[in-house]
C-alpha cells in the first residue's frame, strides 16, 4: 500500500500499512524527518499521521528530579475506583505553565 497522495495544501503524503511501518520504521521516520507526511492505515482505515516537528518549541523534555527513583524501581498500582481527573486538561495546564 505504500502510495503517495496529496493533501489539501499540496504537500505529498505517503500512505503505509501497519506491517510496512513496523518492518521499515527507520526508513519512514527518515522520510518524515525530511518533511514528508506519512499516514498509517489499518487495512483501509487511516489511524495515524506522522508529521515532521516544526521547530523544537512544542517539545519540552523535562529531566527527573535529582532524588527521583530509577524507572525500574517505580511501582504503579491500579486505582481502586475510576479517577475523576481530566488528563488532557492536566496536560494543557502543564504546557501553559511551562510557556
Amino acid at each position: 500500500m505504500d502510495k503517495e497522495t496529496t493533501c489539501d495544501h499540496d504537500e505529498v503524503m505517503k500512505a503505509v500499512k501497519i506491517a510496512s511501518l513496523k518492518a521499515h520504521l527507520s526508513r519512514h521516520l527518515r522520510e518524515v524527518r525530511a518533511g514528508q507526511i506519512v499516514t498509517v492505515y489499518d487495512r483501509a482505515t487511516p489511524i495515524a499521521r506522522l508529521i515532521p516537528v516544526e521547530g523544537s518549541d512544542d517539545l519540552v523534555v523535562t529531566r527527573p528530579a535529582a532524588n527521583a527513583p530509577s524507572i525500574g524501581r517505580i511501582r504503579i498500582s491500579r486505582p481502586s475506583r475510576p479517577l475523576s481527573i481530566d488528563v488532557v486538561d492536566l496536560l494543557v495546564k502543564d504546557r501553559k505553565r511551562r510557556r
